[in-house]
C-alpha cells in the first residue's frame, strides 16, 4: 500500500489519535503534516460524546481546526434509522450528552417507558443506573419493543485501563431478557461510513486504528485497506494467526 496515493484516510479517535486526556503525537503530528493535502476523518463507536463534544476534545490535543463535519459516528445512522421508520417514542439507555443529540437530530422524538414505547435504545451509558437497567429490561420483556444498539465495544480505553463499554451491557441484556439488539449502528457496520463510501473510491480510503474486531473488521467490510496502531488495544502478540493480516502494523503514524 502507498499511503501518499490515498485521498481519503479515516482515523479512529481513542486509543489511535489519543488515549483519554492524552494525545498520541506521532499520529497529531501526521494529521497536522497531512491536514489540506488529503481528506482527513475521524470515526469514534462512542457515543457518550456528541458530535460537537469530539470537535472540542481534538482541539484540546491540538487539532483545533477539525470542523464538525469530519466526525462520523453511529449517532448519525441512528437518527436517521429512528426517522426513517418512524420511531419517535423510545427509552434511552444513555447519558446526557446521547440523549440530547437525538431529541435535537429526530423531530418529535419522544422518551417514554410506557405502554406507547417503541424501542429501547441503548448507547455507552456512562451515568448508568439500575433504574435504567431494570426499566429497560422490563421493556425487553414485550416483542413488540424493538431493541436498538449504538455499537459493540466491550470496553472503552481510557488512561487508567479499560472501562466496561456497550457491548459489556449487551451480555447484561441478553443474560437478563434473552435478547440481544437487532442492529447495531456502530463499527464494524459499514452504514457508519456510508457517506465516505459513497463520496470516495475504496482504493483511496484507508482506516486507521487500534482494533482488531471493530477498525480492522470496518476496512474489511468495507473494502478499504486498514493501518492498525499499538498505541491502543491490540498487540503485536494479537496479530499471528490472524486470518487476514492488516496492510500495515505500527506503532503510530509519525512513523509514516
Amino acid at each position: 500500500m502507498d499511503l501518499d496515493r490515498k485521498t481519503c484516510v479515516v482515523f479512529d479517535l481513542d486509543g489511535t489519535v489519543y488515549l483519554g486526556d492524552v494525545p498520541i503525537l506521532g499520529t497529531i503530528d501526521y494529521i497536522r503534516r497531512n491536514w489540506g493535502k488529503k481528506e482527513i476523518f475521524f470515526l469514534t463507536n462512542n457515543t457518550s460524546k456528541n458530535l460537537s463534544d469530539y470537535t472540542k476534545k481534538l482541539a484540546s490535543v491540538g487539532l483545533a481546526e477539525v470542523p464538525v463535519e469530519r466526525i462520523l459516528s453511529p449517532l448519525l445512522p441512528l437518527a436517521d434509522y429512528l426517522i426513517e421508520h418512524g420511531l419517535t417514542r423510545i427509552y434511552p439507555v444513555g447519558n446526557t450528552s446521547f440523549q440530547a443529540y437525538l431529541r435535537q437530530r429526530v423531530p418529535g422524538l419522544v422518551f417514554t417507558a410506557d405502554a406507547s414505547c417503541q424501542a429501547v435504545v441503548l448507547g455507552y451509558d456512562t451515568e448508568l443506573t439500575y433504574e435504567k437497567l431494570a426499566t429497560s429490561c422490563l421493556l425487553l420483556q414485550r416483542p413488540d419493543v424493538r431493541f436498538l444498539s449504538t455499537h459493540p465495544d466491550l470496553v472503552c480505553p481510557s488512561a487508567q485501563g479499560p472501562l466496561p463499554d456497550t457491548g459489556s451491557f449487551v451480555k447484561l441484556y441478553e443474560a437478563a431478557t434473552g435478547r440481544l439488539p437487532e442492529l447495531v449502528f456502530g463499527k464494524p457496520n459499514t452504514i457508519v461510513l456510508s457517506p465516505l463510501l459513497k463520496r470516495f473510491r475504496q482504493e483511496d480510503m484507508v482506516m486507521v486504528g487500534d482494533r482488531l474486531m471493530t477498525d480492522k473488521v470496518l476496512a474489511e467490510n468495507a473494502g478499504i485497506d486498514f493501518i492498525l496502531v499499538l498505541s491502543g488495544e491490540a498487540k503485536r502478540e494479537d496479530l499471528p494467526g490472524l486470518e487476514r493480516q492488516p496492510t500495515l502494523v505500527v506503532d503510530h503514524l509519525g512513523n509514516l
